[in-house]
């Protein structure tokens, strides 16, 4: 195992939004903060169904029960925003 490996936590320990962005907080200490026009769903939900958030996926992913949306830590940290619909 590298130092590296050690060291990075990518599990979500907390997500807020506010009206522009969507900012998640990592074990490791990092923040991932994200416009939040990236989401369109996050975007077009009140503040309390983007607030009422879950872990999923072993804690690397985080779901919105009231808005069917789920992103993960990898894509956040690539900077993936969400694909464009058909």
């Amino acid at each position: 195992m590298t130092i590296s490996e050690r060291l990075s936590d990518e599990r979500v320990s907390d997500v807020r939004c506010d009206d522009d962005s969507l900012t998640v907080d990592l074990m490791d200490g990092r923040t991932i903060i994200v416009p939040l026009a990236w989401y369109p769903r996050l975007a077009g939900g009140s503040l309390e169904q983007r607030a009422k958030w879950e872990l999923c996926g072993g804690g690397y992913g985080i779901h919105w029960p009231d808005l069917d949306e789920d992103l993960s830590t990898e894509g956040l940290l690539r900077g993936a925003p969400a694909p464009k619909a058909a």
